[in-house]
């Protein structure tokens, strides 16, 4: 009895066995590992170099030092016991604002004003333009000012207004005042200063 059950057992192994026989004995197919994913890096998204920003160009136009030197300043006016005002460029200086220029203006505590206005002229001297000007008004003469190549006084009712020359600037002084006495004395008082100024620019 014994005898049969280790034959049996034998028999079942050779079946066993057999069943293998048709597969290739490839213990790697068995046991390798699966193959991995390849990693796929996300795509990263492309920097176009930025160009530096331009500023944008200037609107105001760069005023020359010998414009800014021969305009009166506050000192200048101390003793007409003067406060800064409003420039407006009227009367006689409006024509004389095709240059690069730069004004300024002060009232006195009458209410009468005192505008004074320096021009640049890069394509002709500044004497040919104060020769040309056409002021409305009555010709007024003041004192001769060294050192400058042109000079020329109006008074137009209250308003009172000198141009000097000298290379290629021109200096203008507008006074209006109650009346066009007060107007040209104070015109007087401040052409010396202004022409002062001028000849230093």
């Amino acid at each position: 009895m014994r005898h049969r059950q280790v034959l049996a057992v034998a028999t079942v192994a050779l079946f066993g066995l057999s069943g293998c026989a048709d597969r290739p004995n490839d213990l790697d197919t068995y046991y390798d590992d699966p193959t991995p994913t390849p990693t796929v890096e996300p795509a990263q998204p492309s920097v176009k170099p930025q160009a530096a920003p331009v500023p944008p160009p200037s609107t105001q136009a760069r005023v020359p030092a010998a414009v800014s030197a021969a305009l009166l300043t506050d000192e200048d006016v101390a003793e007409e016991e003067v406060v800064p005002g409003e420039s407006k460029v009227s009367g006689c200086l409006t024509g004389l604002t095709r240059g690069t220029s730069r004004s300024t203006a002060w009232s006195y505590p009458s209410g009468s004003t005192l505008e004074h206005q320096v021009t640049e002229y890069t394509d002709r001297d500044a004497a040919d333009v104060v020769a040309q000007a056409d002021c409305d008004g009555k010709k007024v003469t003041l004192t001769k000012q060294t050192g400058v190549e042109a000079q020329r006084a109006w008074c137009q009712g209250t308003t009172c207004t000198v141009l000097l020359a000298k290379g290629k600037l021109v200096s203008a002084l507008s006074v209006t005042a109650g009346t066009e006495a007060r107007a040209t004395d104070a015109a007087k008082r401040l052409l010396p200063i202004v022409a002062q100024r001028l000849r230093s620019a």
